[in-house]
This record gives C-alpha cells, sequence and structure tokens, in this order.
C-alpha cells in the first residue's frame, strides 16, 4: 500500500456546479491503515477512485457539522454495507453526529429492513462504531491521533488533526482561522493538510453566491485562513511539506495556481500541492530505528 495523504475533494463550501471540485474528503493511508477524514459529497467516489474499497476503510473522522464535511457520511456507510461490510468501522465525531446517523437510518428505514429481510444483510446500524471526538490524544486503528478545537465560528465542536505512526506526522487543519496554537500543533509534521482562501477572491465569490447581506463576507472572513497566514505558518512550523485544501474560491476561472503561488511562495519556499481532486502527497518512509 503507498502511503500518503490523497485529497479526494478540495472545494470550500458545500455547492457544485459543472466542473467544479468535489467538497472535503481526505483519505489517510499510513502504517497499513486506511482513514477517511470528512465525507462530503463524492466521498464515496473519491475513495474508490483512489484504490480503496470502501469495506476496507479502518476509520472515517468528521472534523465539524458543516454539511461539506459529512453529508454524505451515512451514504458511504450504507454503501459499503451493501459492498459487504460486516465490521463495525469507528466514526469519530463532534456532539451531533449521533443524531445525524439516527437520522440517517429512519429515512432509509425501508431500504435498510428491506435489505435485511430480502439480502440477508446483517443490522447497519451498529456498523457506525461512534465515538465523541474531542480534544485530547487517543488510537485510532493503531495511529495516534491527537485533536484540539480550532477557530470556525460559530462552530464550537470543530477540529485540527494530528496524525502519528512510526516516527511520522500529519496534520490537517480542518476549517479555521489563523490561530497561535497551530504552529506548535503542526510542528515538524512531514505534511500539513490546510485550508486556505484567497482574500483577491471574496468579492467576486460573494456577488456571485452571497445572499444580499454580508453574512458570508463576514462567516469567510472570521472562520477562515488567508493562504499568506497559512504561508507563514507552514515556515514557522518547519513542516516538510504544505497542501492547501479546501480551496476558497476553487471554482472561479478568474483564479487560477498562479494566484496560490503568488500568495504562498513569498513566504514559504517548500514543497507545495495547490489541492486538486485525486492528488496524493507521498510520506517519506518510517526513519530508520535507532541501532
Amino acid at each position: 500500500m503507498t502511503e500518503g495523504v490523497t485529497l479526494l475533494g478540495t472545494k470550500g463550501g458545500p455547492a457544485i456546479r459543472p466542473g467544479t471540485p468535489m467538497p472535503t474528503a481526505t483519505l489517510l493511508r499510513m502504517g497499513g491503515r486506511r482513514v477517511l477524514v470528512d465525507a462530503g459529497l463524492g466521498a464515496a467516489r473519491g475513495v474508490c477512485d483512489a484504490g480503496v474499497a470502501l469495506t476496507d476503510l479502518d476509520a472515517i473522522v468528521i472534523t465539524h457539522l458543516h454539511s461539506d464535511h459529512y453529508l454524505e457520511l451515512g451514504p458511504l456507510l450504507h454503501t459499503a454495507w451493501t459492498a459487504g461490510l460486516k465490521r463495525p468501522v469507528p466514526v469519530l465525531g463532534p456532539h451531533g453526529l449521533a443524531a445525524y446517523w439516527q437520522g440517517f437510518l429512519a429515512a432509509m428505514a425501508y431500504d435498510i429492513d428491506l435489505r435485511q429481510r430480502d439480502e440477508g444483510r446483517p443490522p447497519l446500524a451498529p456498523l457506525a462504531d461512534l465515538r465523541r471526538l474531542e480534544p485530547g490524544e487517543t488510537d485510532v486503528a493503531g495511529l495516534r491521533l491527537r485533536a484540539i478545537r480550532n477557530l470556525h465560528p460559530p462552530v464550537a465542536d470543530s477540529f485540527a488533526l494530528r496524525f502519528e505512526h512510526a516516527g511520522r506526522s500529519v496534520v490537517l487543519s480542518g476549517d479555521t482561522a489563523p490561530m497561535p496554537e497551530m504552529d506548535a500543533f503542526a510542528r515538524g509534521a512531514d505534511v500539513l493538510v490546510h485550508e486556505a482562501m484567497l482574500e483577491s477572491g471574496i468579492d467576486a465569490l460573494c456577488a456571485r453566491v452571497g445572499n444580499g447581506d454580508d453574512r458570508l463576507r463576514v462567516h469567510l472572513e472570521r472562520s477562515h485562513s488567508p493562504a499568506v497566514s497559512v504561508a507563514r505558518l507552514a515556515a514557522r512550523a518547519e513542516v516538510g511539506h504544505l497542501a492547501l485544501h479546501h480551496l476558497i474560491p476553487s471554482d472561479d476561472p478568474a483564479f487560477g495556481p498562479e494566484d496560490w503561488q503568488a500568495a504562498i511562495r513569498p513566504h514559504w519556499p517548500g514543497p507545495l500541492t495547490i489541492g486538486g481532486d485525486g492528488t496524493t502527497i507521498p510520506l517519506p518512509p518510517p526513519p530508520p530505528e535507532p541501532a
């Protein structure tokens, strides 16, 4: 198994249009494990396109309850079940995720009951081993997971994640505004996957999809990270590779890779990936054990 981070969906926000990237989902392959972080629309297709069967996922982590991060969690688990999933999958997420799962099961009760009777499938509900995601450290499928609350108002239960195994580390910022705690949290990570926003693109975005007042702009500016701030963070934290994710804007033809480069390169000269759906950032091999 090639170990690395695959950006399955890289668009900031829930809306898709012809030719746009898909919303947020990330596949981590590390230590022989396969962990899905977030499950925005298109996550199931993205996992399969990355060469991983849905039945082979070892865990799922949901960073927060904005729809572009968990809309497809129920359909993905249901589809894994129809593909032969018979074992519980750990699903970590913030408070409220259990209510979503119960609501999904209720919405699909006719189909679920019918397939259990008609096709002999096991009960679906227990296959989601729901666990509360909270700040601190835990084990996820044999990987060390550290979580901190990030800064994504008005959502209080929103998390940044750090996965570690065999001397390697991957940090995913989740949706967040710049925050000083991220420096230490991302320190020395082999890969930092961080959301990013081009401030020059906000006017066009708000004009196109706003609701006639300034609420969308206020949300973007107080809840997300300008690309310049992300670049400076990567430099301060001395990460190995910076990958831009949850791009805002991601589907405006007036803004392309050169705009992201112009924002990042004055502050971050290191390895850089501007997120695109299906892009994989390989992990370095584990460091040699001391003699």
